[in-house]
């Protein structure tokens, strides 16, 4: 993970916002696992890859609809509201799931999310 580390004011989150955080990191750490040691021209050809982690990326799209405003508010350099619609086209759109525009998503715009979730993980086991 590269960059700046997220700032995180300590807070209290419900339940279920704990377990979409933890859904978030887990399915962002699995599109990285699917796509780890492949070519785009590889992941491209491999239906069983490109399905992974397009479900992977739908779980994630879900998960950020069950965070509470204030995480976004602390985090205003992520796209929430693609990130929220993104899910729409991938179950109502699937035909025009395009493997370039997962691809890069996997590679540019999820690590900045990891670095989100991560760090308000880490400032709610900070805080207890």
């Amino acid at each position: 993970m590269s960059g700046p580390v997220p700032s995180v004011t300590p807070f209290m989150l419900s339940e279920k916002a704990i377990m979409a955080l933890c859904d978030i990191r887990d399915n962002i750490l699995a599109a990285q696992r699917f796509t780890a040691g492949l070519s785009f021209d590889q992941f491209r050809e491999s239906q069983l890859h490109f399905y992974a982690v397009t479900r992977a990326l739908e779980i994630i799209s879900e998960a950020s609809k069950r965070l509470p405003v204030e995480v976004g508010a602390r985090h205003p350099e992520l796209p929430w509201q693609d990130m929220r619609d993104a899910g729409n086209a991938y179950r109502h759109c699937y035909d025009n799931v395009v493997e370039s525009i997962v691809w890069k998503t996997v590679h540019e715009h999820l690590p900045p999310l990891l670095a989100v979730a991560t760090a308000e993980l880490a400032a709610l086991e900070a805080d207890q």
